[in-house]
C-alpha cells in the first residue's frame, strides 16, 4: 500500500477521487428511461420544426401591406385547420381563416387574432389592426432546423428535453449505462430494518445510501450487514464482482472493532486515502479494484449522507457522464454568528429561504452527526472553510444545496 497523508481537503480527496471516476460506456436507452442520465454523444436535429410557417392564434392570415391602413376589409378565401394543407395562395385583398398550429398560406407573412376583427358575412371580414410581417406567426424552424445541435455531450435529459428529443422523433438516444452500485453496512450493533431486534440499532445507512444512488441514477443492490470481522469483511469484499462503485459503512474510524480500511485493503483494492479535513465525514476510505471504485463511508448517519453528498454522488455523476460533477455553491448570508476551531472544512446542515433577493441561512439546532432528524430540516450545508474560525451574523457564507431536498 501506498504511503498515504494522514488528512486531504475537501478538494484535494475530490479531485483525486473524480481523478478515477470515468464515463461508462454508452447504450441506447428509451427517453423515459434516459431521464436523469447524460447524453453519450451530441444529439443533432434530424428534421426541421416547425416545418413551415405557422399561426399562433386562431384569426386571419394575411399581407401585411394590404393591412397597414386599418380598418380594411378583406375577402376570406378559405379556412384552414391545424394539420390540413392550405389549397390556395393569398393574392392583394384577400385573406384566410386560419386555427392556431396551422400553415400559413403562400403570400401570408402575419396573423391577426380573431378578437381584432369582425365578421361581415360569410367571406368578408374586417381588420381592425395593422399588423406587421411576422405577427403572430411560428416562422419555419423556429425550434430546430436539420442539423441543428439540440443537445451536447454531457447534457443531462430532464423532462424540457425529453421533449425535444421526442419532437424530433427520437425514441431512444445515447446516454451513458448506469453505474452498479453496491452498498454494504457493518457493525455488530446493527439489525436490519426487516428484521429489527431488541438491544440492536436498526440498520437506517444501507437504505439510504442505497436510495440516494438510485437517485443519482445509479443501480444500487442492498448486501446487508457485515459482522466486525476482518475476515468477513475481506471475504465479502473481495467477492464482489460486477459493481461499478461498492460503498460501506462504519468501521473506518480508528476503534479496536474499525477493520474496514484492511479489509478493503485485503480484497485487492488500492487505497488511495482514508481521512479527509472535514466535519462531518473526517473518517473516508477510498480506494480503487479492478476499475471499481470503493469507498468506506462512516457509520453515523448524518456523517454517511454527508460523504456521500461530497464524494459519491460527484463520482457517480462523472461515471454518468454528466458534463458537471459537482454541485455548483451558492452565495448567502447567515442568520446568525457561526463560530468553530481551524483545520476543519465544515459542512453545517442549515434551512435557507431567499428574502430581498437573497439567500438566507440558519443552521439547525443540532449538528450531530449520528441525528438523522437534522438532515430532514436541511436545505443546505453551510461551507466554512478550514481556516475560518467566526462569521458573523448577516455574513457572507458559501452554499452547497443538498439532493435530497431537490
Amino acid at each position: 500500500m501506498q504511503q498515504m497523508r494522514s488528512m486531504l481537503s475537501v478538494e484535494e480527496a475530490l479531485d483525486r477521487i473524480l481523478a478515477v471516476a470515468a464515463p461508462l460506456p454508452a447504450e441506447a436507452a428509451s427517453i423515459e428511461d434516459a431521464v436523469g442520465r447524460a447524453t453519450a454523444h451530441e444529439v443533432r436535429a434530424g428534421r426541421t420544426v416547425p416545418p413551415w410557417d405557422t399561426s399562433a392564434m386562431d384569426g386571419f392570415a394575411v399581407r401585411s401591406a394590404d393591412v397597414v391602413r386599418a380598418p380594411v376589409r378583406l375577402q376570406v378565401i378559405e379556412t384552414i385547420y391545424a394539420g390540413q394543407t392550405p389549397s390556395r395562395s393569398i393574392a392583394p385583398g384577400e385573406c384566410s381563416r386560419v386555427m392556431t398550429g396551422a400553415p400559413l398560406p403562400s403570400g401570408a407573412d402575419a396573423v391577426v387574432m380573431q378578437e381584432r376583427t369582425e365578421g361581415r358575412g360569410e367571406r368578408e371580414v374586417e381588420i381592425l389592426e395593422a399588423a406587421v410581417p411576422g405577427s403572430f406567426v411560428r416562422a419555419r424552424g423556429e425550434d430546430a432546423r436539420e442539423g441543428d445541435l439540440l443537445l451536447a455531450r454531457g447534457t443531462e435529459i430532464g423532462v424540457a428535453e425529453a421533449a425535444l428529443l421526442w419532437s424530433q422523433g427520437f425514441s431512444k438516444v445515447s446516454v451513458h449505462r448506469r453505474p452498479r452500485v453496491a452498498v454494504l453496512s457493518t457493525g455488530d450493533e446493527l439489525s436490519s430494518v426487516e428484521a429489527a431486534a431488541a438491544g440492536k440499532i436498526i440498520d437506517s445507512n444501507s437504505p439510504t445510501l442505497a436510495l440516494a444512488a438510485a437517485r443519482c441514477g445509479a443501480i444500487a443492490t442492498r448486501l446487508g450487514i457485515a459482522k466486525d470481522s476482518p475476515e468477513e469483511l475481506a471475504r465479502k469484499l473481495g467477492a464482489l464482482e460486477g459493481f461499478d462503485a461498492v460503498l460501506t459503512s462504519g468501521g473506518v474510524s480508528v476503534g479496536g472493532h474499525d477493520f474496514v480500511r484492511e479489509a478493503l485493503a485485503a480484497a485487492g483494492a488500492r487505497m488511495d486515502f482514508w481521512k479527509v479535513a472535514i466535519k462531518p465525514g473526517k473518517p473516508l476510505a477510498f480506494g480503487t479494484r479492478a476499475g471499481a471504485l470503493f469507498f468506506g463511508l462512516p457509520g453515523n448517519p448524518t456523517s454517511s449522507l454527508v460523504s456521500f453528498e461530497l464524494f459519491v454522488r460527484p463520482a457517480l455523476r462523472r461515471m454518468l457522464g454528466h458534463a458537471s460533477a459537482v454541485v455548483p455553491r451558492l452565495g448567502g448570508r447567515t442568520e446568525v454568528e457561526i463560530r468553530k476551531p481551524a483545520g476543519l472544512t465544515h459542512f453545517i446542515r442549515a434551512a435557507a429561504d431567499w428574502r430581498d433577493g437573497e439567500l438566507w441561512v440558519r443552521p439547525l439546532e443540532t449538528q450531530s452527526s449520528g441525528a438523522i432528524r437534522s438532515m430532514v430540516g436541511a436545505t443546505h450545508f453551510i461551507v466554512l472553510p478550514a481556516a475560518t474560525t467566526e462569521v458573523s451574523a448577516g455574513g457572507a457564507v458559501m452554499l452547497q444545496p443538498v439532493s435530497w431536498r431537490q
